[in-house]
């Protein structure tokens, strides 16, 4: 069996306070985008996992696919499986590729295996891999509050928008993002209620707070975004705490981007 793991675009993203637990409460809107991973499982004599694509860091033990296998299989009996990833959602990136890949994992093996698991029995076990994890169930645009894992659907359509991403090649990572975020509470009914605005309005009413410390830091980031807007972007911003850039375009830029970046038109 074979899904296609999508990624995800933050439209807005305000870091609202630091729990007891280290962890931080955000209000953010997430759409889901075009962009896919290719995940396939086969049943097999014994466990293996391979990958293809963009090299994945670390411990092959340590990947969410591989986590949420074995959550299934503790709890289901599952059989061996044979699975390979083929990477194109770029890490470190804010595009939640890799919990894409988690979530459509927990599909995939509810629907091959015929766990008839509910969706929000579903949603529980991806929310034990990481907090956007159960976004990717629905896989709908949704308003989300507490870590990243209560989410109010809204009725946000960017059809007709060409949306582009760039991504400049740099790895950010989480602790990296939030050294230089001080937490604030914002007017979250703007978050919440982002399809009564059109997005040519976002730009001075829709914030990610990561921008204020990353932009300066990198200057290849706040170029993208710059860019973005001389060719006619209505709105252009860092995607989550990665250093993916995306851009909404009424009609598709025709200069070109002169970085060495990956580049997906979508």
């Amino acid at each position: 069996m074979v899904v296609f793991p999508n990624a995800k675009i933050n439209i807005g993203l305000n870091i609202v306070e630091r729990r007891e637990d280290g962890f931080h409460n955000i209000e953010s809107c997430f759409y889901p985008v075009p962009w896919f991973d290719v995940l396939e499982v086969i049943e097999a004599k014994e466990f293996a996992f391979s990958s293809s694509g963009i090299k994945i860091p670390g411990d092959a033990t340590t990947n969410l696919v591989i986590k949420a296998y074995e959550l299934l299989k503790d709890q289901f009996g599952l059989p061996n499986i044979q699975v390979h990833l083929h990477k194109n959602i770029p890490i470190g990136a804010g595009l939640g590729g890799g919990s894409a890949d988690a979530a459509f994992m927990i599909k995939l093996l509810n629907d091959k295996f015929g766990l008839h698991l509910s969706i929000e029995q579903q949603q529980e076990y991806a929310g034990m891999l990481g907090s956007d994890c159960p976004f990717f169930i629905e896989n709908k645009p949704v308003y989300v509050q507490g870590t990243g894992n209560l989410f109010s659907p809204i009725d946000l359509d960017l059809t007709g928008y060409t949306i582009v991403v760039a991504y400049p090649e740099i790895h950010i990572g989480t602790k990296e993002a939030y050294a230089g975020v001080q937490p604030k509470h914002a007017d979250s009914s703007l978050l919440a209620d982002l399809e009564s605005l059109s997005p040519g309005s976002w730009t001075e009413k829709v914030k990610n707070d990561f921008e204020s410390m990353l932009l300066r830091k990198y200057a290849a980031i706040n170029q993208l975004k710059q860019n973005f807007y001389s060719q006619g972007a209505e709105y252009a911003a860092m995607t989550g705490s990665g250093s993916a850039v995306f851009g909404l375009f009424k009609k598709p830029p025709k200069a070109p981007i002169h970085y060495p970046h990956i580049i997906k038109m979508l």
